[in-house]
């Protein structure tokens, strides 16, 4: 009996084991492209259920982007806990996520999509397979590397499956093959729902049968111009934008979100079946929303909420089951794990641990929440209110976000909101002295908002596959 005991007093003293981390992570999803998360058309069990047991953050941001790609800064951002105007989009110089979690006894594993470079991807993984350096590809020829013995990167090859099934084997093979005591973090970058929009046949077949609705702030074009008009997001089809086309896109897109939602699910069975399933923390998010039609835009290279809004779930041991409407960056998963896993983040990292929010402690980690693209948009938004600045034309809008969430209806030159258009200018200038944005919000010559793209079509780029562009671009 009292060996019994003693036994018992020993165990009670040690330590949990730490958790292992398996960060799931998707390109180009909307916010609300989850059916979980209000959406009723699409298709996503797995993803549906994941947010059922787990805490999701319904008001996540990228916090925007220098250039285009914007799924770059938005990765470099995520892995550093930095905001954009204090990370390099290389990551030369700062501690990633799985490198401050490898010189703490994780394993660290990669695949999938990394936007910054290969020297960083050795630094931050200690193995890796079918790793796509890069920003984009077709998803039936994907270019992969694999991080050899020695740790270096091995010669680009073709990988030989769907980019989702390609991404989600290798996540599986890792998985089943782990043992002994050491926890790890295994993460799994998806270039899905990233275009080219080419789903497999069978759902491409299916949503096409049972088409989603187009977005509530369809508009054929956007009604000014926003200093980013025709760039590459927006080239992938012409100008007015047709419900047709609109449509056929939006279907693509969901067969590409529901086709990787099964393989979400391959990926959380083989955890289950591996054991490790109840010491795992299971993070979901994207690296930023999409257009798809909204505000008369395809891309990401804006600040409206569909594209700078992005999907955010914890689940696993220490997260309770909930949902929070507090103002949260993707950065603020830095953080965030370094609490539940008791490692101290290194300087640098800006971002705010979301663990009190959902153990109630507080509401949220700020009050307030800025957005930026290139030196064109600027955003500020509070609990309701949301103002958008756009320097190089000298236009400002303001939204309700609470009555009019679609962002439709301008009230910025409104008399009786020319008071909190004042303040939340103000707060914009408090926000970019705050993260050392560079850039002006007025300048000395504005250029003209006015823009006309009506009849104006566009090539496709070079990673359209051939039904792709005779769909939406003619044969030649």
């Amino acid at each position: 009996m009292l060996a019994l005991l003693a036994a018992c007093l020993l165990a009670a003293q040690e330590p949990a084991p730490r958790p292992n981390v398996l960060f799931l992570f998707a390109d180009d999803q909307r916010p609300d492209a989850v059916g979980a998360f209000g959406n009723e058309h699409i298709e996503t069990p797995n993803l549906d259920a994941l947010a059922g047991r787990g805490f999701r953050f319904a008001r996540n941001y990228c916090m925007g982007s220098i250039h285009g790609a914007v799924c770059q800064p938005s990765r470099a951002m995520l892995m550093t806990g930095r905001s954009l105007y204090r990370v390099s989009m290389q990551l030369k110089d700062e501690t990633t996520l799985p490198e401050l979690l490898g010189t703490n006894g994780y394993v660290t594993f990669g695949t999938g999509k990394w936007h910054n470079g290969g020297p960083s991807f050795l630094r931050s993984f200690q193995r890796g397979t079918n790793v796509m350096l890069g920003g984009m590809s077709d998803h039936t020829a994907v270019p992969v590397v694999d991080v050899t013995d020695d740790h270096t990167l091995s010669e680009k090859r073709t990988g030989a499956k769907f980019s989702s099934e390609l991404f989600a084997d290798s996540a599986i093979e890792f998985i089943e093959g782990h043992e002994g005591e050491q926890p790890f973090f295994c993460y799994v970058a998806f270039t899905a729902p990233h275009d080219p929009r080419q789903p497999p046949e069978r759902l491409r077949e299916h949503y096409y049968a049972n088409r989603p609705p187009l977005p509530a702030n369809f508009l054929p074009q956007h009604p000014f111009h926003n200093g980013r008009m025709v760039g590459r997001d927006e080239k992938l089809a012409g100008w007015p934008r047709t419900e047709a086309v609109i449509s056929d896109q939006l279907a693509e897109y969901y067969g590409l979100i529901t086709h990787m939602d099964e393989q979400i699910g391959r990926v959380l069975a083989a955890l289950e079946t591996s054991g490790h399933a109840d010491n795992t923390i299971v993070v979901y998010a994207a690296d930023h929303g999409l257009a798809m039609g909204s505000h008369g835009l395809l891309g990401k290279q804006s600040v409206y909420e569909h594209s700078m809004g992005c999907p955010l779930v914890f689940a696993g041991p220490g997260v309770p089951g909930g949902k929070s409407a507090a103002l949260t960056y993707l950065f603020d998963i830095f953080p965030t794990l370094c609490e539940l896993i008791g490692v101290e983040p290194p300087a640098g990292v800006e971002g705010q641990s979301l663990v009190p929010v959902w153990r109630g402690e507080h509401p949220g980690v700020r009050d307030t929440l800025f957005l930026t693209y290139e030196n064109l948009m600027r955003a500020v938004r509070d609990d309701r209110y949301k103002l958008i600045r756009y320097p190089r034309i000298d236009h400002t809008q303001l939204f309700d976000l609470e009555r009019d969430p679609a962002e439709m209806h301008d009230l910025a030159r409104e008399p009786e909101h020319a008071e909190r258009v004042e303040s939340m200018m103000a707060l914009l200038r408090t926000w970019q002295e705050r993260t050392n944005d560079p850039h002006p919000l007025e300048i000395d010559e504005p250029e003209s908002m006015e823009i006309d793209l009506s009849g104006r079509a566009r090539k496709p780029d070079r990673w359209q596959p051939e039904w792709i562009v005779k769909k939406y671009f003619g044969n030649d």
